[in-house]
């Protein structure tokens, strides 16, 4: 198995890293060279491009296409990392929010914006990863960056909470644009729900679960395998 090379199109469930599960095939299919094309949070679900063997070589390319996301935006309530595991910093009234107020803040985020990224992330900071100085209570001032949000519309609004979809280009954080939608409404708000459905032109509709996968062989694991060019 450890010139096998090909993509893995696996549905993630809650509670792994993205790391967890290129951890698990290499070892369950005994291959050196596992890698993946874009991290999901562990609270987060969905499509992870795994990249076995050679095709590793191809993770920039596809970590730089854009993503799509089905996701809940609960009103109320700021967390400090932006989504339902952080702790609470303001408790917010929606009473005075309306329908309104909300489709009209979505309408505002699409486009090309910037987004300061939030502590609770892998970006290096003096040698240090932003999520590490942030579990030691430390916040270091971050610079704004360019996004594109293509897409951004509500698919139901029964508050608290606002459920939603967003096509975003990469470096896009899915807690910060929910954290920042929460502040222009001035109650604050998380990302309570997230799930990956698109990366680029791999779509979830493709993907193994992976209790599926653990019960495959080294054949059927073979088999399911995508080729790319």
């Amino acid at each position: 198995m450890s010139e096998t090379s090909g993509i893995l199109l696996i549905d993630k469930p809650k509670g792994m890293t993205s790391h967890d599960v290129v951890d698990f095939i290499r070892k369950k299919f005994g291959i050196k060279k596992v890698g993946h094309a874009g991290t999901l949070d562990p609270s987060a679900t969905g499509l992870l491009v795994i990249l076995i063997g050679k095709a590793t070589k191809l993770s920039s390319g596809f970590s730089d296409s854009d993503k799509v996301y089905e996701g809940v935006l609960t009103l109320g309530r700021k967390t400090d990392s932006g989504d339902a595991d952080g702790k609470t910093v303001l408790e917010g009234c929606i009473e005075k929010v309306s329908e309104a107020d909300i489709r009209g803040t979505f309408r505002s985020f699409e486009g090309d914006i910037e987004q300061v990224p939030p502590m609770v992330s892998a970006i290096h900071h003096k040698g240090s990863r932003l999520y590490e100085l942030a579990r030691k209570g430390k916040e270091v001032p971050r610079e704004a960056r360019k996004i594109k949000i293509s897409r951004l519309e509500i698919s139901g609004i029964d508050l608290p909470d606002v459920g939603f979809s967003v096509t975003c280009s990469k470096g896009t954080y899915i807690r910060k644009l929910c954290d920042d939608i929460g502040d222009k409404l001035g109650c604050g708000g998380y990302l309570s729900c997230l799930r990956r459905i698109r990366s680029g032109d791999f779509s979830i509709d493709g993907a193994a679960n992976l209790d599926r996968i653990k019960t495959f062989t080294s054949g059927e694991m073979m088999a399911r395998l995508l080729k790319y060019e």
